[in-house]
């Protein structure tokens, strides 16, 4: 059975989903998609901590399904912007598990990881998914990946 390692990105499907759809994005409908007839090497959610109630709940959810939920500070600047990036977290968990997978699966939109699904793709011969919102993820996500599966119906609440 292929070995998959899965790294969610839960802010950019958060935003895209309900940016789209104005709907969430079904984690339980995803694993059993993206788990088929596939061991799980690694599976990580990452998210930003507002340290509320209901999104502490959401983050219980990730972990009964089998995240490992990473978790980062919310940060409010004094201008009032907000901050809250895990790509370079997620790069370095990618690059660091690629080589116990034989397919990485990424849930994100974001153009930025194009470059890490290349490198990956190189070096540890990996092949890679990428799961996100067909008008909301960068062209050059898509054609870095091997495979790119379209967040739709099946996988929205």
């Amino acid at each position: 059975m292929q070995k998959v390692a899965i790294f969610a990105d839960v802010q950019n499907i958060y935003y895209t989903t309900r940016q789209r759809y104005q709907r969430h994005f079904n984690y339980h409908a995803f694993w059993e998609l993206a788990t088929a007839n596939r061991t799980v090497a690694a599976a990580f959610a990452y998210a930003i901590d507002k340290r509320d109630s209901k999104q502490q709940g959401f983050q219980q959810i990730l972990r009964t399904i089998g995240f490992d939920v990473k978790l980062k500070p919310y940060i409010q600047r004094s201008d009032g912007s907000a901050k809250g990036d895990w790509d370079v977290g997620i790069t370095l968990d990618v690059i660091d598990y690629a080589s116990q997978a034989d397919v990485v699966i990424l849930l994100s939109g974001d153009g930025d990881f194009d470059l890490l699904l290349n490198k990956i793709r190189t070096v540890h011969q990996v092949k890679t998914e990428v799961y996100g919102v067909p008008t909301l993820t960068a062209p050059s996500l898509i054609q870095a990946c091997n495979r790119f599966i379209a967040i739709d119906d099946q996988l929205l609440l």
